[in-house]
């Protein structure tokens, strides 16, 4: 919960992984308030009301994910509504003569785009795409397993784009940006 109001303000994209990290722990433990509490919101240094905000914070996302039927699998809704956040700003971005270095880095990255599309069989939207590559890299290295280096390579340059997109996405929230003058 803590985590996640910091990283809003900060990175969305790295609030939108660690969201879907949350929706994962929380499957993990069964979707079960009770084991979410006694076998890790107690492991954690905070006191006793943190704990019992941490508690009530995922005790809300579970009723969601109940409501919205991702017990199994998929993103709550206030999770899709951040991704079209950012794909919307990300089609404003490249339709704009006002941001090349972005669109130089996104024609950057589309190759690893189209290819991983052809490889995963899905037609997900290109922000998707990149953070599903990203998440999927983030869950092969908490298992210890192997990356490769074209997959390194194709994780680095998706990084420098959907960090760009997240920037961008903050300044207009702060401060706006101008697409056309």
């Amino acid at each position: 919960m803590y985590i996640a109001q910091s990283l809003r303000k900060e990175n969305i994209a790295e609030y939108l992984l660690y969201m879907w990290q949350v929706e994962d722990i929380i499957r993990a433990y069964g979707c079960s308030l009770t084991r979410l509490r006694r076998e890790y919101i107690a492991h954690f240094d905070y006191t006793d009301e943190q704990k019992e905000e941490m508690t009530d914070w995922y005790g809300n996302l579970i009723n969601m994910m109940n409501q919205e039927g991702k017990r199994e699998q998929g993103h709550l809704q206030i999770n899709q509504i951040v991704l079209q956040q950012l794909s919307e700003l990300n089609a404003q971005l490249l339709g704009s003569t006002k941001f090349p270095f972005y669109n130089a880095e996104y024609y950057k990255v589309l190759p690893f785009i189209v290819e991983l599309r052809q490889k995963g069989g899905t037609n997900n939207g290109e922000i998707e795409t990149c953070l599903n590559a990203l998440y999927g890299t983030m869950l092969l290295r908490l298992q210890h397993k192997e990356i490769t280096p074209n997959t390194a390579h194709a994780i680095q340059e998706i990084t420098t784009f959907i960090g760009m997109l997240s920037d961008y996405y903050k300044k207009d929230k702060e401060e706006g940006l101008e697409f056309e003058s």
